[in-house]
């Protein structure tokens, strides 16, 4: 799954890449450790505004149907082989689907024989460019209190990733960002998994076990962890992530 990214960018570099307009009110704050429930960037099409636009959404979808927005921290991610299905996803997946740039994401995998807990990984591309997680976004709540929400869709790991994790987000690349947000039919062919070549340019980055506490933010919770036991000495986890939800 995917529990913790980072995302850095500002609301104008964003517009810029995904040729948007930033519809965001206030300038967006680097955030190193966003955790379910935080506020996140995301770029989707708007009717009102016949095109894309850059706006921030909570992260954890809350269904229109949903008594309040406490479920949004249990729907932090849609799987790819049931979202067209799902009850909560499905209307999404049908026709309001976003993008949700990161600088990278966090997984904690179990850690080397001889320690102990878990080890976090940072995955994050090596040329310093953004990643691009496909995303599902709805509206709930009245139009006094209209409260936009999205959910990161994820998919089988590819590759190395799955020594880590046996789930990553669904990346997708430029050539795929306009399907994405507007296609109609042929919606199964959204959901086709990263390519190798996608996940070769990843850097998998040991780092330190702050990112585990919700309160800790910066760019030292992504910089690599001296010492740091090979890649390939780490068992697969199949866990959840330690997120304390009592600290949303």
């Amino acid at each position: 799954m995917c529990g913790r990214y980072a995302t850095t960018r500002t609301a104008p570099d964003l517009a810029a890449l995904f040729e948007a307009y930033d519809a965001t009110d206030a300038p967006l704050a680097p955030d190193y450790n966003v955790a379910p429930t935080d506020p996140v960037p995301v770029c989707r099409v708007s009717a009102s505004r016949q095109g894309r636009v850059i706006e921030v959404a909570r992260w954890g979808l809350v269904p229109s149907w949903a008594a309040d927005r406490r479920s949004g921290a249990r729907m932090i991610n849609a799987r790819a082989e049931t979202v067209a299905t799902a009850r909560a996803f499905a209307r999404s997946f049908a026709g309001r689907r976003c993008l949700i740039p990161a600088d990278g994401w966090y997984e904690f995998a179990v850690a080397p024989a001889g320690g102990h807990g878990k080890q976090p990984y940072f995955m994050t591309p090596r040329d310093g460019s953004p990643v691009v997680f496909g995303g599902l976004w709805t509206v709930w709540g009245p139009a006094d209190d209209r409260l936009l929400t999205c959910s990161i869709v994820t998919t089988a790991a590819v590759g190395e990733l799955a020594e880590v994790h046996d789930r990553m987000p669904l990346l997708l690349p430029p050539e795929r960002w306009e399907a994405w947000l507007t296609a109609a039919t042929d919606l199964d062919a959204l959901l086709v998994a990263p390519s190798s070549g996608q996940v070769e340019a990843l850097e998998i980055r040991a780092v330190g076990r702050a990112v585990g506490d919700v309160r800790n933010d910066g760019p030292e919770l992504i910089a690599p962890l001296a010492g740091a036991a090979p890649l390939g000495s780490t068992r697969h986890a199949a866990a959840p992530d330690p997120v304390d939800l009592t600290l949303f």
